[in-house]
């Protein structure tokens, strides 16, 4: 330091930023950062391969979708060979627990049978034969049996009813359940005119009330599977207009992108007036009609369930005028108070819109990560669906093959270790295991390696997910730093600021991204783990462990908002200065902290634009493509398609548009976080000298008060 540079004194957040005569900036000559967490992530990376490889290898996907019966044998197949469809002993059984059958399973024998049953049948146990029992267990043999009727059925050996079944993804369905899918029927009459007399394992009766309540989940997936159909029939026909809303969106996006520069300060101070306004109109009138009624007895009832209440009308007003009064005065104290950090916050906005008009292909970046991000989400989605096949594709394979029995159709353990230790090793080799307790010792082992492999593929998902999402921070950090750090723009702004901050990131700073990644992984493990406490805890009497658990997860819910946070402001200033993750976090919060009410009043009034914005290029794409699919527009009435519900393109057209504006401002929001770091290290950094210039636009300046001696673009202030 030299003794023309004042001294710095050291604050509580750390030594303000002193003037560097080398920082032009993002800094070109730098070195890689986090190099150990880069070997870590590749280290998974390969796990993650060789996890993929073992489900891909070993599962089947189709088998998901095959029925199974009770002894896990796929029917069709092996052992169930000319049986391929799947009969349920009791589908009221299924239907009680709602849509979690689809989950669970069904919790009643199930067999493979030739075909499905033609006829309605109620097995009564005093009056039918063994030789009415037509459907039982293949290990049961009812003919030579010597349980009677109603032990078979309490032992749920045979079915005690079926009716007359049509296949549907291969599981044998009550004709009636389709008929009042297909031809509109009533579900309790069809119930009642199949002779629905069945009673259960235990010999309760099952009316027309249980049946209807037991089956009704079936017609609900049924329905749901017709809506499904003409969803996607309307979806093919509509697809092009569609698209066409889509680009409209993303085109009047970018449209009010490029005009945020001349409308962010009067939307700002418009709805700030507004909001005073209303609040003060509030007050004065609340406080008129108290000063109107106070002499007066008036009230009025309220009753909310088997509670009443008698309020009384001028202490009603009063209340509301107290508590209008003091919002009014807290936002009055606030305008006063932060009026200059809002004028900073508006025309840091105006300058993110010129940034982002000078660097028009950073609206494409956006585009790139958000499909790496489907990529990945598809990748872990296809290998968790893989791996949920592995255990029965083994289980296919053995049950069905005949390479692993003998003659007499017992089981060969000695092929069945030699085929399982090809992946499991010589744990499965242990030839002093009985059949009974390799085959357990087998399934275990199975079951835990597909485990620990979903949870890595949980885990890596979310790694790599937030991975995609911090390159792409990084990458318009680095772009938008290049704007700012040019001291002429556009003439001093570098060629291809965007390709150049890409090459940074992949050349240098792999470990950073993936160290932040990392962390924020981490957390949502966490979440997700407190997320399956907290499933488990419903229905348990034991409040102080769900008290418990909602705290954590409240805590860990701010600590993953937080830590994002903070990681985007690393990224920015690994970005520019290319010093590693710890390093980076630590002078952005420092920085942040020193600067703590322009950081809120930024963050607060960004995000406030930016959801408004957000909220006007979906309500122009929602009511566009309204208006055209409901035929109001006239001269494209010709054009208009017909569907069976109109709504379904409207709501595609809806969430797109929501998506893409997403995309396009979420490189607002980075240009504007990018500028206000760089905004605050400008002003550590230089005092408008000759020697130290601001790199900050002449409207900040103005606002602050600032000035530089020399500026060849504003020649000279005074």
């Amino acid at each position: 330091m030299t003794e023309s540079e004042p001294v710095v004194k050291e604050t509580e957040y750390g030594k303000p930023l002193t003037y560097d005569k080398n920082f032009k900036g993002p800094i070109k000559d730098r070195s890689c950062t986090d190099i150990i967490c880069c070997l870590l992530f590749l280290i998974f990376i390969v796990g993650l391969v060789v996890v993929a490889f073992f489900a891909f290898k070993y599962g089947d996907p189709r088998l998901l979708v095959y029925p199974v019966n009770s002894n896990n044998e796929i029917c069709g197949y092996g052992n169930q060979l000319g049986k391929p469809y799947l009969l349920f002993f009791d589908l009221v059984a299924c239907g009680r627990m709602g849509m979690g059958v689809f989950v669970t399973g069904c919790p009643t024998p199930q067999i493979c049978v030739a075909a499905c049953p033609t006829e309605n049948k109620v097995i009564v146990s005093l009056t039918d034969t063994v030789n009415d029992l037509k459907y039982c267990k293949d290990d049961f043999d009812a003919a030579s049996s010597s349980k009677t009727v109603e032990n078979i059925l309490k032992d749920e050996d045979c079915a005690a009813y079926w009716f007359k079944s049509q296949p549907l993804i291969n599981r044998c369905v009550p004709s009636f359940l389709i008929d009042v899918l297909e031809k509109g029927k009533n579900l309790a009459t069809e119930i009642s005119n199949s002779n629905a007399n069945a009673t259960d394992a235990n010999g309760n009766p099952y009316n027309s009330a249980v049946m209807e309540g037991g089956l009704s989940v079936y017609g609900t997936f049924l329905k749901a599977k017709e809506y499904g159909e003409k969803i996607i029939e309307d979806v093919v026909t509509a697809w092009w207009m569609i698209l066409i809303g889509l680009i409209l969106a993303m085109i009047f996006a970018l449209i009010w992108i490029i005009i945020m520069r001349w409308i962010a300060g009067f939307m700002v101070w418009f709805t700030i007036l507004a909001f005073i306004s209303l609040f003060g109109f509030s007050t004065g009138w609340t406080l008129y009609q108290y000063y109107q009624l106070k002499d007066t007895d008036q009230s009025f009832h309220i009753q909310f369930s088997v509670i009443q209440m008698t309020m009384s009308k001028p202490k009603l007003f009063l209340a509301f005028g107290i508590i209008s009064g003091i919002i009014l005065l807290i936002a009055v104290l606030i305008l006063l108070f932060l009026c200059s950090r809002i004028r900073i916050a508006v025309s840091l906005i105006k300058e993110g819109s010129r940034a982002v008009g000078t660097m028009m292909f950073t609206l494409i970046c956006p585009i790139f990560p958000f499909f790496l991000q489907i990529v990945v989400i598809g990748f872990w989605l296809t290998v968790a669906v893989f791996l949920a096949s592995t255990g029965r594709n083994q289980s296919f394979e053995f049950n069905n093959s005949s390479n692993y029995k003998y003659p007499n159709g017992t089981y060969d353990y000695d092929k069945i270790k030699g085929a399982t230790s090809q992946f499991f090793g010589q744990a499965c080799d242990n030839t002093s295991l009985s059949a009974s307790e390799f085959c357990s010792f087998l399934k275990n082992q199975e079951e835990n390696f597909v485990l620990y492999s979903q949870i890595f593929n949980l885990f890596m998902m979310f790694w790599l997910v937030n991975f995609v999402v911090a390159l792409g921070q990084m990458t318009l950090a680095g772009a938008f730093a290049s704007y700012y750090w040019a001291f002429e723009k556009p003439k001093d702004i570098p060629a291809f600021p965007i390709l150049s901050s890409l090459w940074r990131c992949f050349r240098y700073h792999l470990g950073s991204l993936a160290f932040g990644a990392l962390i924020i992984a981490i957390v949502q493990m966490i979440r997700l783990l407190l997320e399956y406490v907290d499933a488990k805890l419903k229905g348990k009497e034991n409040p102080v462990a769900k008290f418990f658990v909602k705290c954590l997860k409240c805590c860990f819910w701010c600590l993953e908002k937080f830590l994002k946070f903070l990681n985007k402001n690393a990224y920015i200033l690994i970005a520019a200065h290319g010093k590693n993750f710890c390093t980076s976090a630590k002078n952005a919060f420092m920085l942040i902290m020193r600067n703590i009410v322009r950081v809120v009043v930024i963050d607060k009034v960004t995000d406030f634009l930016l959801l408004i914005s957000k909220l006007v290029v979906v309500a122009f794409a929602a009511a566009s493509s309204y208006f055209f699919f409901d035929g109001r527009i006239e001269f494209l009435a010709s054009f208009t398609p017909s569907l069976n519900f109109y709504v379904v393109p409207i709501v595609l057209v809806t969430l797109g548009s929501y998506v893409i504006a997403s995309c396009f401002f979420s490189v607002y929001e980075m240009a504007v976080d990018t500028l206000f770091l760089c905004f605050l290290e400008d002003l550590e950094r230089n005092d408008g000298s000759a020697e130290k210039p601001y790199f900050m636009s002449k409207d900040l300046r103005k606002i602050l008060g600032k000035k530089n001696v020399i500026s060849p673009s504003d020649k000279k202030e005074f």
